[in-house]
């Protein structure tokens, strides 16, 4: 072979087309040739190396094959003085083959470790001779020098995972079992082979790309091969493999100069293994990534913040307010971060805080800088497109629900520019949408000359900030957070007024200097824009919270003494108000609320209440109002004694404060109008609060039977060109169809064309209250109503327009909702209705057609068969071809909703077509571009995977059944 490699030239030209394959080396082994080499190499291992292994070096034959045990008692040879020297010369010969490539792969696949056994022996092993026993032949030293650089050249030169592998072998058994093997393979190794291996991995590990050798090393032999698919998420989810991978990781070998250096070579590695592309092993080394990220953090803090956190946080540190940023990069337009840094950033943080989910103090520490930063990238997000937005509300929600409450309130004022010293974006900063959709941070262009256009991208700026804070805290209401962020936005307030109400500011004399004069002023613009900011967040929160911002007692308590507080600042320096009078009440008539017994109140919730004592004295001293006097009074006593004695008048201001919440008025009209909503029920009673309407469509309705007059009227106000009144009759005609009015019934057709009409209206409430008029009409008159409403869904853009369609096909939707069972019964015109909609030019009346086709398939059952086939061919041809991205969603949701409603008899209706479906959604999720269509899909699998398993494998039910004998 050596010879025939010689004589080979590669540069001859080839005689065949340019399209054959190049001439092979003339060396190259043959597929039956190659077959007798690995058959004369097993012979070779296992008569000349296994038998003269020491106990407890490799892997014994017993443990490999099913034969292993015969093999190894024909294979097992008398104690001879010449095994070292046979051991010697069969690796020697094997080492010297596989200098040559085409076998060197050969023997290295199959035979590295049982290689690798034979030189730890030779050069490693201590030699014990025993006297006067005969000489056994030895090695020399030059000998044994020669095994250890052979074995550490072979080492180098294979594949890292393999060699890692295999010493993990020869040092306690295969790392991707915990059978007994293991266990007997560890306890035989000699404690001489253990340290070796050790520390020959430490060499491993602390090589270039050590980390991953490690890994895969330990990874692969567990699924990561051919195999794939859910061995490697086995592997994954395996917690505790991914434990002792860290705890490996994070051990500093003896080989390393000092921990600190260790940490400085290792760390970069185990920051890439979050960035490979590779789904498969992404799954695998994310795991173990982010597993040895908290284990290092934890062992080693200081080190693990210098070489791991402030590494993964640079990008953001880069672009601090308090970092300098040379002059040569302060250029306009300059590229600060890159987005591949942002986003590998934004999603390294992502799986070691929320992914792990380890609130380490080194970890929230080293996040509190670039929080700042990161608000304002995810306030850049909520403006467009982008796939970081949700990782960042995520992080952005678990450092503040994880920090200590003060930090994290600290942090909320950072954000709402309330305190200027917590660190933020630079100002020469800005985000910016990148080419491949994701966002780069550059330094500003030059502010434009327009003052006016400047002051209006900076309020305009402030306010949508202030609207991303509010949406972000309407998240943790459950924590609490807003609702002390709230409060202390309330202090904040009554610190400013009580300023402004106190001090009394000297007005510059006419000795003044400039600059004196121009601090003064600057100090009160400063005073004014913190007092507007208080305001604007106080509005913003107020807006977006609901009412269950308050969490428990003590907030409530707080939140009443910062009201008591800022009405006796006010009463100090007479500035009573009537609003403040109204806020003060509804304070005391919350504290009432829970005194009277809609909290269920502790010993300990009494002892937060008494913190209220000294405020409501001082009010009823000073109050000028007697009935808040007596109130204030009356809940001191109340508080004192632990509700054992409570006034009527306690109870009066209870009362009141509940109606004032849920007045009876507007019971009833939730009562009568239980389709109308909240924001309807306001626009058509505003301002009314305490008593009834005596006005109106609704109110003048009489509760039973209807007269001519009385549907006249209401016919008329449905024409009317008032928003709220034609809204108003809308729902007043639903409502008597609803109720199956007959003297509204008579007039079907009527009521129909009004109906129709209304729907092509371009207000909100108007068009709603018409689909659900005509949904309750056609649920009493189906067979009229269904043709009428089909036509004009199937009917092209030249007679309705686009939005009348879509309006039609949502009142489709409901009728089918309603008919239940019933609409079987109309199954041909609706299926056929649908399936040309699929074809329709206009892609949202295709998306409609496929999402009522859903609608209608799961509710058909056993009736589907006859044109399930159909059905089928037009899910297939629209998920694969249809240009339209909302289209293709809504074909694999039809999938889903007909799975869900056909459940467990999928398997008797889909049975031809199941094959098909499941060929589909394969198809989806591997070649789909678009995440939703592949979530639909994994859905849809997941549905049909939980199909199959009940109708394979049937719960078993345990019945008692009692026989009569005869």
């Amino acid at each position: 072979m050596t010879r025939l490699a010689a004589d080979f030239n590669p540069g001859t030209p080839n005689p065949r087309t340019p399209e054959a394959a190049p001439a092979l080396s003339p060396d190259t082994l043959s597929v039956s040739q190659q077959k007798t080499v690995q058959s004369v190499l097993q012979f070779v291992v296992t008569l000349g190396v296994c038998p003269y292994l020491m106990p407890g070096v490799g892997v014994p034959l017993r443990f490999r094959t099913e034969f292993g045990a015969v093999v190894q008692d024909v294979v097992r040879l008398e104690a001879s003085p010449h095994a070292t020297r046979r051991l010697y010369t069969c690796c020697r010969v094997l080492l010297d083959l596989a200098q040559h490539a085409s076998l060197g792969s050969l023997i290295f696949c199959r035979h590295f470790g049982d290689i690798a056994a034979g030189l730890c022996q030779l050069g490693f092993c201590p030699s014990k001779r025993k006297a006067p026993a005969p000489v056994e032949e030895v090695l020399t030293e030059e000998e044994r020098t020669l095994s250890r650089g052979a074995l550490r050249d072979i080492l180098d030169q294979v594949y890292q995972p393999l060699a890692v592998r295999e010493l993990l072998i020869l040092q306690g058994g295969p790392p991707q079992s915990c059978t007994d093997v293991k266990t007997q393979l560890r306890c035989q190794a000699p404690p001489w082979l253990r340290r070796l291996c050790g520390q020959l991995l430490s060499e491993r590990l602390m090589r270039p790309n050590g980390v991953q050798a490690v890994v895969r090393g330990i990874l692969e032999g567990a699924g990561a091969g051919a195999a794939g698919g859910s061995e490697a998420e086995a592997a994954a989810a395996d917690w505790r493999k991914c434990d002792s991978i860290a705890r490996i990781l994070a051990s500093c070998p003896q080989q390393s100069l000092s921990p600190e250096s260790y940490y400085r070579d290792i760390c970069p590695q185990i920051l890439d293994l979050f960035h490979f592309q590779d789904k498969l092993t992404a799954r695998q080394f994310q795991r173990v990534a982010t597993t040895t990220f908290i284990t290092m953090v934890r062992e080693r803090p200081e080190l693990a913040k210098e070489h791991l956190l402030r590494p993964m946080l640079a990008p953001l540190h880069r672009c601090l307010n308090t970092a300098e940023i040379p002059e040569s990069d302060m250029v306009p337009g300059t590229i600060l971060v890159t987005e591949e840094e942002l986003s590998r950033c934004v999603e390294d943080v992502f799986k070691v805080c929320v992914v792990a989910n380890e609130p380490l103090p080194v970890v929230l520490d080293a996040l509190l800088p670039p929080l700042g930063v990161l608000f304002s990238l995810y306030c850049f997000t909520k403006q467009s497109v982008s796939h970081i937005r949700s990782l960042c509300q995520e992080i952005l929600l678990w450092i503040l629900v994880k920090l200590e409450r003060k930090k994290a309130v600290a942090s909320l004022k950072g954000f709402s520019g309330l305190d200027k010293a917590v660190p933020s974006l630079h100002p020469q900063c800005q985000f910016r949408a990148a080419t491949h959709g994701g966002i780069v941070i550059t330094v500003k262009e030059a502010a434009s000359d327009d003052e006016d256009e400047a002051l209006y991208q900076k309020v305009s700026s402030e306010q949508s900030q202030m609207e991303h804070l509010g949406d972000l805290l309407s998240h943790c209401q459950q924590c609490g957070l807003a609702g002390d962020f709230f409060i202390f936005c309330l202090k904040e307030l009554s610190h400013l007024v009580g300023e402004d109400e106190a001090e009394v500011k000297p007005t510059p004399s006419c000795s003044t200097s400039l600059l004196e004069l121009e601090q003064h002023h600057a100090l009160l613009i400063e005073d004014q824009e913190r007092k507007l900011l208080v305001l604007q967040v106080l509005a913003v929160l107020c807006e977006r919270m609901s009412e269950q911002i308050f969490t428990h007692i003590t907030q409530v308590v707080d939140f009443v003494a910062a009201t008591l507080q800022r009405a006796c600042a006010s009463l100090a320096h007479a500035a009573e108000s009537t609003v403040e009078s109204q806020t003060l009440s509804m304070c005391m008539g919350l504290v009432a609320v829970m005194l009277g017994g809609a909290v269920q109140l502790k010993s300990s919730d009494f002892a937060v209440l008494k913190q209220l004592l000294p405020l409501l004295e001082k009010v009823s001293n000073t109050y000028p109002d007697p009935v808040i006097q007596e109130l204030a009074v009356d809940l001191r006593i109340t508080i004192s004694t632990h509700g054992a004695f409570s006034t009527e008048a306690v109870s009066t201001a209870a009362q009141r404060t509940l109606d004032k919440k849920d007045p009876k008025w507007k019971r009833e009209e939730q009562q009568q109008t239980s389709h109308d909503t909240p924001t309807e029920v306001a626009q058509n009673h505003p301002g009314q609060e305490q008593d009834p309407p005596r006005t109106g469509q609704e109110s003048s309705e009489p509760p039973r039977g209807v007269t001519t007059e009385q549907l006249r009227e209401v016919l008329l106000s449905a024409c009317d060109p008032q928003i709220p009144t034609r809204a108003a009759a809308l729902r007043t005609l639903s409502r008597w169809v609803e109720r199956r009015e007959a003297r509204a019934l008579e007039e079907q057709k009527k009521l129909l064309q009004i109906f129709l009409e209304n729907l092509e209206h371009e207000d909100t409430f108007v068009y709603l209250s018409a689909i659900q008029g005509v949904a309750l009409l056609s649920d009493v008159y189906p067979e009229e109503i269904l043709v009428d409403l089909l036509a004009k869904y199937d009917s092209g853009e030249d007679k309705h327009t686009p939005e009348t369609r879509m309006k039609v096909g949502e009142v489709l939707m409901r009728v089918v909702r309603a008919l239940g069972d019933m609409v079987s019964k109309y199954r041909e015109p609706l299926i056929h209705t649908f399936l040309r909609g699929v074809k329709d030019p206009d892609a949202a009346h295709r998306a409609s057609s496929l999402a009522n086709l859903g609608e209608l398939c799961q509710r058909l059952d056993f009736l589907l068969g006859p044109v399930v086939h159909e059905v089928t061919a037009c899910l297939m041809a629209v998920a694969k071809t249809d240009s339209d991205v909302q289209v293709r969603r809504a074909a694999v949701h039809v999938v889903v909703l007909l799975l869900r409603g056909l459940s467990r008899k999928a398997t008797e209706v889909l049975s031809d077509v199941l094959k098909d479906l499941y060929h589909l959604l394969k198809h989806v999720v591997r070649l789909e571009p678009d995440d939703v269509a592949k979530l639909h899909a994994q859905l849809a699998l997941e549905e049909l995977d939980e199909i199959m398993r009940n109708f394979l494998f049937p719960p078993q039910k345990l019945e008692k059944k009692i026989v009569v004998l005869p």
